[in-house]
C-alpha cells in the first residue's frame, strides 16, 4: 500500500507556484492522499527593513502590499486547483520556520527551485527546509511548465543512510513508474555489490535496472543531470548529503550543483 498520504505544497506568488499546486493535486489523486498549500513568504517589512526610515506612514503601505501579494497568490491557487482537493493555509511571514513546522505532518513536500531574481523567500529557502525538516522534498525546476506524474525515474544510489531514506521516500512514486533505473558511481574505490538495491526494490514491487558509471572528478552533479537527460527521466531521486557545520557548506557539492542546474523534478531526502 502507498505510504504517501499527506502532501504539503509551498505556495508563493511566483508563476511556478501554479505548477506545484497542480502536481500536488495530481499526486494526491494518484495516491489517495490529501494535499494542502501553505502560503509562506517573507513579509515586506522583512524584505525592506530600511524602508521604515522613510517615515511612519510606510508601515501601513507595506502591510497593504503584503495583503495584495497574498490575495494575488490565493487567486492563482483558486484558478489552478480544486479547493476541495487542495486546502489553503496562511503562514506567519517566516517562510522557512512555517514550512519546517508544517512539514512535521507531511509525508512529502513540494518545493520550487529558486527562480532568478525572486525575492518571495530567502535564497537558501529550499536547502534550509530540506535540512531542517528532515522530510523528503520533491523540488520542481523553475523551467517546468506542466505538472507530470513521474513515469521514467533515475535513482542515484550509494549505500548510505541518505540514499536509503531517499529511496524509501520515493517508493510510492517508483511503484507507479513505468521504468526505474538505478545508477551507481565508481568514485575511485571500485563499485561493490550493489545488487541488493534492485532486490530491495523488487521486494516492494519495483522492477529496476542497474547502471554503473565511472565518476567524473568534481563534476558528479553535472554528470548525474546528464545521465537523467540521456534516460529521458522525468524524476531524479537522490540523497541530500551534508558536509561541515556552516550552513553554506551544509549541502554537499553534488546536491548544490543539482539544485542550481536541475531541469527535471528531483526528490531529495536528507
Amino acid at each position: 500500500m502507498s505510504t504517501l498520504k499527506t502532501i504539503l505544497v509551498h505556495a508563493d506568488g511566483t508563476p511556478q507556484c501554479a505548477v506545484r499546486l497542480r502536481l500536488g493535486e495530481k499526486l494526491a489523486a494518484a495516491h489517495g492522499a490529501t494535499a494542502r498549500a501553505l502560503y509562506a513568504v517573507t513579509s515586506s517589512l522583512t524584505r525592506y527593513p530600511m524602508a521604515l526610515a522613510a517615515g511612519a506612514d510606510i508601515g501601513p503601505t507595506l502591510v497593504e502590499l503584503d495583503r495584495q501579494r497574498r490575495d494575488a497568490a490565493h487567486a492563482q491557487y483558486a484558478a489552478s486547483v480544486d479547493p476541495q482537493r487542495v486546502a489553503w493555509h496562511d503562514g506567519a511571514d517566516l517562510p522557512v520556520a512555517d514550512m519546517v513546522r508544517a512539514a512535521c505532518y507531511a509525508d512529502l513536500l513540494l518545493l520550487g527551485q529558486h527562480p532568478p531574481g525572486a525575492a518571495d523567500v530567502p535564497g537558501d529557502f529550499v536547502s534550509s527546509v530540506i535540512l531542517d525538516s528532515g522530510r523528503p522534498a520533491l523540488v520542481l525546476p523553475h523551467v517546468l511548465l506542466e505538472p507530470v506524474l513521474p513515469r521514467r525515474v533515475l535513482v542515484a544510489w550509494k549505500a548510505t543512510r541518505e540514499s536509503a531514506r531517499a529511496v524509501t521516500a520515493a517508493l510510492p512514486l517508483l511503484q507507479q513508474a513505468e521504468t526505474v533505473q538505478v545508477v551507481v558511481f565508481d568514485e575511485g574505490e571500485g563499485i561493490g555489490d550493489e545488487q541488493p538495491i534492485t532486490g530491495y526494490l523488487a521486494a516492494h514491487g519495483v522492477s529496476a535496472t542497474l547502471k554503473k558509471e565511472a565518476a567524473l572528478e568534481h563534476e558528479l552533479g553535472g554528470q548525474l543531470l546528464s545521465l537523467a537527460a540521456d534516460a529521458q527521466a522525468d524524476l531524479l531521486v537522490m540523497g541530500c548529503y551534508g558536509h561541515g557545520r556552516a550552513r553554506e557548506w551544509a549541502l554537499g557539492g553534488v546536491t548544490r550543483t543539482v539544485l542550481a542546474s536541475m531541469t527535471l523534478p528531483v526528490l531529495f531526502s536528507h
